[in-house]
């Protein structure tokens, strides 16, 4: 039952982040339209896409890191030990916002964003460390 539990926060969260993801996506894919041209922020901006035209390379960047959190969060079993799903499940997630603000630093301008970025890899590295020692210490053969 508590695994159902969290299966369900889970994908609830899943389920949040993707819709924001589809939503930013179409937010920048219809964007604002000005002398028949997307009006795009200031700042060093990628090309857009041309229709059927390639990614930009962060854009790929993010998506191959999202599908790859996806499926490392969807890889482990679930136990029924709810605080080992939890790590189990968590570690892959947290290394998805490394990987993903490691793109921020590669690509990004802002100096807000960068710093940013560079926070949430040292927040994250962190716990993910927390995670694995207490996954080392942790019996998961009940």
């Amino acid at each position: 039952m508590k695994a159902n539990r969290l299966l369900i926060v889970l994908s609830i969260h899943v389920g949040i982040v993707l819709s924001g993801m589809a939503l930013d996506a179409s937010a920048q894919q219809s964007g604002a339209m000005a002398n028949g041209q997307m009006s795009m922020p200031a700042g060093k901006m990628e090309t857009p896409p041309q229709a059927g035209g390639p990614l930009p390379a962060s854009t790929r960047a993010f998506e191959n890191n999202a599908a790859k959190m996806m499926k490392n969060m969807s890889a482990p079993g679930y136990t029924g030990d709810t605080d080992a799903d939890f790590v189990a499940h968590m570690i892959p997630h947290h290394q998805g916002a490394v990987d993903q603000a490691e793109v921020e630093l590669k690509y990004g301008e802002d100096p807000q964003m960068r710093a940013l970025a560079k926070n949430i890899i040292k927040a994250q590295k962190k716990e993910i460390a927390f995670m694995k020692r207490w996954q080392a210490g942790h019996d998961t053969n009940m």
